[in-house]
């Protein structure tokens, strides 16, 4: 029996795990791993039930992004189907960065390519302080397409030049001030480091959250004028007559806690 190369966990308080689970291979992905992620995140963002989303690895090593097999096999494709290849990778990114609830990283050893993609894609990501990053693909001849979206909008145009063009390793500390990593924790500190992330998002409301997310992703990079101000006028305004927004007004004013916190 083949041992799974992703494992999902989902406890009683609705916080779902899930783990890279090839740490022989440095938790590099292939095909049926993209589509396995894919399909998870698709199932996760259906699933009413599911409040936080954790996404970590398995062994010393978070991801070394894709596997050299793979990557042997691709050499032989056509371009139509490498485009089809690399749509599916695409798609098992925006699975994660499109989720509708919170999704956090944590993040250990080393971390290539595709691995730094994945980072991107999540809302907080945590790693201990040994972590080190790199985006090497341009040393295979090759750039960092499918993923520059979601690092260029983590670290920012100037920085993704650098690292795009160098492939040379940054730090922990180095990817906490360009913003690709939240917190460098010590490695005994890593796992209470995402409790308490989980613990901040399962006090919020649900509903509001998805709508913050979205909030980031619609008005980023956007002029301030008068259709955006319309826009977030009009968001506000539903979010205040929301079943929600009412019970968080009024949990406030009793001095309660609202009825989706812990």
């Amino acid at each position: 029996m083949d041992t799974p190369t992703l494992l999902i966990d989902t406890d009683s308080r609705g916080v779902t795990t899930v783990i890279l689970n090839r740490p022989e291979k440095h938790n590099a992905y292939d095909d049926r791993m993209v589509t396995q992620i894919s399909t998870c995140f698709r199932q996760l963002a259906k699933d009413d039930q599911v409040k936080a989303v954790v996404l970590a690895a398995n062994g010393e090593n978070f991801s070394a992004g894709a596997d050299l097999v793979w990557m042997q096999r691709i050499m032989n494709y056509s371009f139509d189907e490498n485009q089809r290849d690399a749509n599916a990778l695409a798609v098992m990114l925006s699975s994660i960065n499109m989720l509708p609830k919170p999704v956090i990283a944590k993040v250990q050893g080393q971390v290539m390519g595709g691995g730094v993609g994945l980072i991107s894609c999540c809302d907080v990501a945590i790693c201990s302080a040994e972590a080190e990053f790199s985006l090497p693909e341009v040393k295979l001849g090759l750039i960092p397409s499918t993923i520059s979206p979601y690092i260029i909008a983590a670290i920012g145009a100037r920085a993704s030049r650098r690292y795009f063009l160098t492939a040379e390793k940054f730090s922990s500390q180095k990817a906490k001030e360009l913003g690709l990593i939240s917190e460098v924790v010590r490695a005994e500190a890593l796992d209470d480091t995402v409790e308490h992330f989980i613990g901040l998002f399962l006090n919020n409301a649900p509903n509001a959250m998805n709508a913050a997310k979205k909030l980031v992703f619609d008005l980023a990079n956007k002029t301030i004028d008068k259709d955006v101000m319309s826009d977030t006028s009009q968001r506000i305004a539903r979010t205040r007559i929301s079943s929600e927004g009412q019970e968080g007004l009024q949990a406030f004013l009793e001095k309660r806690p609202p009825d989706w916190s812990e």
